[in-house]
This record gives C-alpha cells, sequence and structure tokens, in this order.
C-alpha cells in the first residue's frame, strides 16, 4: 500500500501546482512545475518508482519493472490524485483549469508525444538502466524534462505530458466548470503512445 500512497502523493502535489500557477498566470509556472515534480521523484522514488504519471507506469511496465497488475494499481492511484488535486485547486482559487489546444489537433497530439516519449525515456534511463544504477541526479533530469517540455510547447498543447493531469483536470473543468470532455483523448492517446514508444526505444538503445 505504501507504494500506492506514494503515487497518490506525489501526483496530487503535481497537478494542484499546476493548477495553482495556472490560476495566477505566473510566467514561471513551468520552473514550479518542474520543481515539484523533482522534490516528489526525490521524495517517492525509493518506495514506488516516483511514476506520478501513467505513461511512466506504462514504459516501465514494458521495461518489465513493473507488473500489468501492479501498473493498473498504481494508474488508478495516480489519476485518483490527480482528480482530488484539481477538486482542491478548485476550492483555493474558485475556478477550474484544463490542458486544451491553442492550435492544431495534430499539432497538440504531436507536441504531447513527443514530451511525453522524451520523459519516459529520461526515467527509464535514469532510473532502471545499469549504466546509471544509483545516480544521484534522477530527480533533475526527470523535472527538468517536464520543465523544458512545458516551456517549449505549454503554448501549443497545455504540456500536460501525463493522462493523469490531462483526465484529473478535464474532469473537473467539466463537472464544476464550463468545459467539457471533447480533448480528454488528445491527454490520454498521445501520453500513452508516447510512454510505449520510450519503452520500445529505451531497449533498443540497452540491447
Amino acid at each position: 500500500m505504501n507504494k500506492y500512497i506514494t503515487e497518490f502523493i506525489g501526483t496530487f502535489f503535481l497537478v494542484l501546482t499546476i493548477g495553482l500557477t495556472f490560476a495566477t498566470g505566473t510566467p514561471f509556472a513551468p520552473l514550479a512545475i518542474g520543481s515539484v515534480l523533482m522534490v516528489m521523484v526525490y521524495m517517492g522514488g525509493h518506495i514506488s518508482g516516483g511514476h506520478y504519471n501513467p505513461a511512466v507506469s506504462l514504459g516501465a511496465m514494458m521495461r518489465g519493472k513493473l507488473e500489468t497488475a501492479e501498473a493498473v494499481k498504481y494508474m488508478i492511484y495516480q489519476v485518483l490524485g490527480g482528480v482530488l488535486a484539481a477538486v482542491v485547486s478548485y476550492w483555493l482559487v474558485g475556478g477550474t483549469f484544463a490542458p486544451a489546444p491553442a492550435g492544431g489537433m495534430m499539432q497538440a497530439l504531436v507536441a504531447e508525444f513527443l514530451f511525453t516519449f522524451a520523459l519516459v525515456l529520461v526515467v527509464l534511463t535514469t532510473t532502471t538502466a545499469d549504466e546509471t544504477a544509483d545516480n544521484s541526479y534522477f530527480g533533475l533530469a526527470i523535472g527538468f524534462t517536464v520543465m523544458v517540455g512545458a516551456f517549449a510547447v505549454g503554448d501549443i498543447s497545455g504540456a500536460a505530458f501525463n493522462p493523469a493531469v490531462g483526465l484529473g483536470a478535464i474532469f473537473i473543468d467539466a463537472t464544476m466548470g464550463s468545459g467539457g470532455f471533447g480533448d480528454v483523448w488528445i491527454y490520454l492517446l498521445a501520453p500513452f503512445a508516447g510512454g510505449a514508444a520510450a519503452a520500445f526505444v529505451f531497449k533498443l538503445q540497452h540491447s
């Protein structure tokens, strides 16, 4: 149970930070989001692996580091953490948030795919490869990947790179705000595809 609690907590603070920085409109939101992911990875990496992202858990499962049943449980707790964080963010600031394509749908899909691919590949390389075993920089690498992605494509796709972020935020936006579920498939399909592609490439790199 300790693993699931850790995944819930880490995802909760990641999504909460996204919601609150969205509400304030700070230009430093990507820095805050990457930083909270970094510290949560350091907090829980030794317990659960510090995934906080169903796409990462999918990649770890395909890598052979997580059993299928365990991966499903990880994803459930991650989504629950994301949903609760969106509720708390709504209560704190009085408004909802949700990622959305700023331009074309295909551009958003590709952006989400590419940076989820980069994120999952970095996670697998820094936390599961024999060559990087027992390193102390894995949290920095993971957090910085999300920060870079948020700066790079935040204005294109909303920079979720995480089905728990997309689903949690869109669900609360649709039920408590004025949004809908029309874009949710983008934030499920693209990250899961990116995570699967990263696991495939990781195996090619380390074969």
